[in-house]
Order: C-alpha cells, then sequence, then structure tokens
C-alpha cells in the first residue's frame, strides 16, 4: 500500500511540471499541435522504455489488453485527446499558477464518476480530505484577484477537468493490464489524433527544436506520470488515487511562481496549511 501512495505522488510531482513548462512553450507553439506532441511524446518514450526494460529482463510478466478491454481503451484515447487540447487552450487565455489551481476539480469529477457509474465506495474522512484540498485551491484562487476571474480560459480548464475524470476511471478499469502498454496506446492513439485535428483546423506544425522540448516534457510529465499512476490505481482505486494526485496542482502552483515570478501573499501560506491537513488525512485513512 505504501508503495502505491508512493508511486500516486511520484505521479502528481511529474505531472505538475506540464502548467508552468507548457505556458512557456504555448508562447510559440499552437494548443492542438501542443497536446498532441506531449502524447506523442509519452508514447515514444515509453517505447523506448519498453525495448529498455525488455532487453534488461526487468519487465516481468504483465497481463495484456483483451478485446474486453477494447470500449475502455477506445473511451480513454477518446478523452485523452479532447482533454490536453481544452487545457492548452485554457492555459493560452489564463495564468500557469490558475490552470494548476484548477486541476484540482479533476479530483472532484474523478471521485463522483467513481462512486455513481463504477459503485466505488468513497469513505467519509476522505470526502473532507478532498472538501479541505478544494478549499484551499479555492483560497489560492482568490488570493491575487486580478489573475484569477472566470475567464473562457479557466472553463476550458474546467472541461478538460472534466475529461480526465472519465479518463481516470477508465483507465482504472485497464489497471491491471500492463501500464506500460496503456501508455503506449493513450500515446501514440490521442498524439496522432491530436495532430490530425491540428492540422485540420489549420495549424501548423511547430519548429524541430520546439518538437523536441515538448516530446521530452510529453515523456516526464504524461508518459512517466500516467505509468506510475496506473500501478497506483491498482492498489488504490480511481478516487483515492486522484486525492492523493491532488498535489499536482500545488506543486505546479510553486513551479509557476518560481518561473513566472508571481509573489504569494498570506493567504498562500494559510492554503498551504490546509493541503497538508487534508493530505495527512488521506494518509491516514490509507493506514487505518
Amino acid at each position: 500500500m505504501k508503495k502505491a501512495v508512493f508511486f500516486a505522488i511520484l505521479a502528481a510531482a511529474l505531472y505538475a511540471l506540464n502548467s508552468p513548462l507548457s505556458k512557456l512553450l504555448l508562447q510559440s507553439v499552437p494548443p492542438t499541435m501542443m497536446a498532441g506532441f506531449l502524447y506523442l511524446g509519452a508514447g515514444i518514450g515509453m517505447t523506448l522504455l519498453g525495448l529498455v526494460r525488455k532487453q534488461t529482463g526487468h519487465g516481468g510478466r504483465e497481463a495484456r489488453l483483451t478485446r474486453k478491454d477494447l470500449p475502455y481503451a477506445l473511451g480513454m484515447i477518446l478523452l485523452d485527446i479532447a482533454a490536453p487540447i481544452l487545457l492548452m487552450i485554457g492555459l493560452s487565455r489564463t495564468t500557469a499558477a490558475n490552470a494548476s489551481l484548477l486541476n484540482n476539480f479533476e479530483i472532484v469529477a474523478t471521485s463522483l464518476i467513481a462512486m455513481l457509474v463504477f459503485r466505488e465506495k468513497i469513505g467519509k474522512q476522505l470526502w473532507l480530505a478532498i472538501g479541505l484540498i478544494t478549499l484551499s485551491s479555492i483560497l489560492l484562487s482568490v488570493e491575487d484577484a486580478s489573475s484569477f476571474q472566470f475567464s473562457f480560459g479557466s472553463l476550458f480548464v474546467l472541461l478538460a477537468c472534466i475529461c480526465w475524470g472519465l479518463e481516470n476511471n477508465c483507465t482504472r478499469c485497464l489497471s491491471r493490464s500492463d501500464p506500460l502498454e496503456i501508455v503506449v496506446i493513450k500515446g501514440f492513439g490521442s498524439g496522432i489524433g491530436s495532430v490530425l485535428i491540428g492540422l485540420g483546423v489549420g495549424e501548423s506544425l511547430p519548429a524541430l527544436p520546439d518538437i523536441l522540448k515538448i516530446l521530452l516534457l510529453g515523456f516526464v510529465a504524461y508518459g512517466l506520470s500516467i505509468y506510475f499512476y496506473v500501478y497506483a490505481q491498482r492498489d488504490l482505486g480511481a478516487a483515492k488515487t486522484s486525492a492523493y494526485y491532488a498535489i499536482a496542482p500545488f506543486i505546479g502552483v510553486f513551479l509557476s511562481l518560481l518561473i513566472f515570478r508571481e509573489l504569494p501573499g498570506i493567504l498562500f501560506f494559510v492554503a498551504f496549511a490546509i493541503m497538508l491537513i487534508g493530505t495527512g488525512m488521506m494518509n491516514r485513512e490509507q493506514q487505518e
């Protein structure tokens, strides 16, 4: 169980790189192309990792996807096409810190879908922890009124979170299969789909140096993050893994503050304390 918690937190830390670094790259890259090459980076990187794993014999025996998994795999790909495109559009219209905070809505979406559709049990303490994390996000969001506003950018980020909430539960249904295979399917399926959509709406391909940067970011923030996320879901379930994943927006805010020189006020530190309490409650529930 502790190993699964570690994987969930590691997945969150890796994904936290996405918003601030993508915000920088979006200055020269169209949003749909950005989304596509991020997932292609995940697919290519994890394919290479799989080859290394096979050559060294460290892969172990993992279950393969079957025909029964096809509906969930297809849903996963389609949602992974929509979500990053929506996020990149949102990032281009709002601040990186704002987008990072709004990513917390993914926890709510994942948990509600897990409970209502897949009948996954969620304890009262976990709901309280999610509530505290959401409260922390609200405090962080209103810290700078001139920065946080419910704009079209925010709406696109929230829509992306809903898509990822659905996608997290589709992935949960596949989590007994090889995580590397899942990430490769996600990467190439969603990446190629997004690039084709980008070309269809008239976006141009990024410059080669930008492509290489996006591919590397995609491998780390999407590929490795999803890989560890799937491993965590095996023992924790979709809702609990998503709850631990709540630290990703917080880390993203920290990175945004460092990269874009945004200085926090007193509410930032109040929210930090509430976030620690919420995370501590989740850890205690796991131990119980």
